[in-house]
């Protein structure tokens, strides 16, 4: 399916939704430096706080903290200052019910995107490690809450009723790791910030030496599905219109 994006000089305003911190630095840091640079204001949502994950000796009551700062410090790497975390979600435990997806509308009714840029709800077989339940999982609520809840007076009236927030309909979603990509963005000019993001990241990173490798390899794979030139490095997404 082809499907045009909108053009970034008619987005004002985007919402990055992720189930835990750093995974929209892996799949998308490129891409929100290109957007920010351009003007456009852009909100990371965090699901959880990332209690479970980390490959030191930090305590585990210590990591969500940690990871906290961590996911501000990335996201100020690629010029994105508004961090924002959801209360009462377990790293491991997430699932797609009500409760997540009255919190996602909420932020959508208070951000007002017109784009949303979210993890798949589809099991990647070729990526198995992008296809982690808790991505699956804010994939499908933010969908959920995309169409229909956020644009539906009706769904979560006291939202509307008690906080006197407006239904909001986002105009497309860029879904990351999907199975089928339709559409590639080309990071060469940010991928130095994508890295200083994913660095930002110590508890998860610090034990990568061959950091910057990886992320060009799998950059260096989008760009010539892409179609890119040699030695340039994008990332994919599949881009769909829910206007």
């Amino acid at each position: 399916m082809t499907v045009v994006p909108l053009d970034d000089s008619d987005v004002q305003r985007v919402l990055c939704v992720a189930a835990h911190p750093d995974d929209l630095d892996f799949g998308a840091s490129g891409t929100v430096a290109t957007w920010t640079r351009a003007g456009l204001d852009v909100t990371y949502l965090l699901c959880t706080r990332g209690d479970q994950g980390g490959f030191d000796d930090t305590p585990r009551e210590l990591m969500p903290v940690l990871r906290e700062q961590e996911q501000r410090d990335a996201a100020a790497a690629v010029g994105v200052k508004d961090v924002r975390f959801l209360d009462g979600f377990r790293d491991g435990w997430l699932e797609p019910n009500h409760d997540l997806q009255r919190e996602i509308v909420r932020v959508i009714r208070q951000v007002r995107p017109q784009r949303v840029l979210m993890q798949s709800p589809e099991r990647n077989w070729e990526r198995i490690g992008a296809s982690h339940p808790d991505h699956l999982a804010a994939g499908e609520a933010t969908i959920r809450a995309v169409y229909p809840a956020a644009r539906n007076p009706f769904a979560y009236p006291e939202l509307l009723a008690d906080e006197g927030l407006e239904p909001w309909v986002v105009a497309e979603v860029w879904m990351m790791a999907a199975p089928e990509a339709n559409h590639w963005v080309d990071i060469t000019g940010t991928f130095d910030a994508k890295i200083a993001a994913l660095r930002a990241h110590r508890s998860q990173t610090s034990h990568v030496d061959d950091l910057e490798e990886r992320l060009r390899g799998w950059g260096s794979a989008n760009a010539v599905a892409a179609g890119l030139p040699e030695d340039h490095v994008a990332e994919s997404y599949r881009v769909l219109s829910t206007a």
